[in-house]
């Protein structure tokens, strides 16, 4: 099938948007298996705890988005929570981790889901906001206005988490903690608390992340199985830990996944970030972006 040029010109839109909006679901995820090794396969299961847990505070009269940011204190704390466990149990005794917090990932993402359906049922759940539903028209093109909110929280998240990461020293401890453990001690700071707190900050994010969900569709417990393979395609695509390459990755997706839906219709999208992670580690293991 040929696109016109109209047609291109709206898939190549909608996929800008798109993209930042996989950027900003995939960042946590670049922090917690780009920056700390670790293997964060529930990090999709905690965004959609926080599209819930957003749709339960903005029932109270609050913004989807400031909901979100009133939730990320809660979710920092868990998620330090999360990363002293994984280390205890796991981390602190032997080479072996990584498959072993494997499985202790995958049974979070399980226990996340069926609590989900437990408390919520499986029925789809959305929020209302002003923006939802409303779209800004640029000459025949209609942009809708969630996708313009996700994209504009993507940047200032990505903006911010790059600053803090290169400008503050825990940021760039953080950056150094997978590297050189020995070499960061030296400098007066501990390893594991630099990755308890960074691991913190990476589910702090999935609680705005997961605002940005429901607000550009409803959710549903098993939402989580759609967005891993897109998260890791964005993660690996991006070279692991790179922030700005994460919202140029999520770009790249986000405009493919656009064209080949355009083309080929909403069952092939899902492929094309499994293809595209395939070509990647094939070719380019380090990333697009990566050392």
């Amino acid at each position: 099938m040929i696109l016109s040029f109209d047609l291109l010109t709206e898939a190549v839109l909608f996929g800008v948007l798109l993209g930042c909006f996989y950027a900003a679901v995939s960042i946590g995820l670049s922090v917690s298996f780009g920056l700390l090794d670790v293997p964060h396969v529930a990090h999709p299961a905690v965004m959609i705890l926080g599209s819930y847990l957003t749709y339960v505070v903005a029932s109270y009269g609050l913004d989807p988005i400031v909901a979100g940011i009133v939730l990320m204190p809660a979710f920092f704390v868990l998620g330090m929570l999360i990363y002293r466990f994984y280390y205890e149990a796991f981390e602190k005794r032997g080479t072996d981790a990584a498959v072993r917090g494997l499985a202790f990932f995958f049974g979070l993402a399980f226990i996340i889901e069926v609590g989900l359906i437990l408390v919520f049922g499986v029925d789809q759940r959305m929020v209302h906001a002003a923006y939802i539903g409303s779209s800004l028209r640029l000459g025949e093109y209609r942009v809708p206005y969630r996708m313009l909110v996700a994209f504009g929280v993507a940047l200032v998240l990505t903006f911010s988490l790059t600053v803090y990461l290169s400008k503050t020293f825990t940021g760039r401890a953080i950056k150094a903690v997978a590297q050189d453990e020995p070499a960061l001690r030296l400098m007066g700071a501990n390893p594991v608390r630099i990755k308890q707190w960074a691991f913190g900050i990476a589910t702090g994010v999935s609680a705005l992340a997961g605002a940005m969900l429901i607000i550009v569709g409803p959710v549903e417990p098993a939402l989580d199985r759609l967005y891993i393979g897109r998260a890791f395609c964005v993660v690996v695509l991006a070279g692991l830990g790179s922030m700005t390459g994460t919202l140029a990755a999520g770009l790249i997706l986000g405009v493919a996944e656009s064209i080949v839906l355009m083309m080929f219709g909403a069952s092939w999208a899902p492929v094309v970030a499994f293809g595209l992670l395939l070509v990647v580690l094939g070719i380019r293991p380090q990333g697009l972006f990566g050392r």
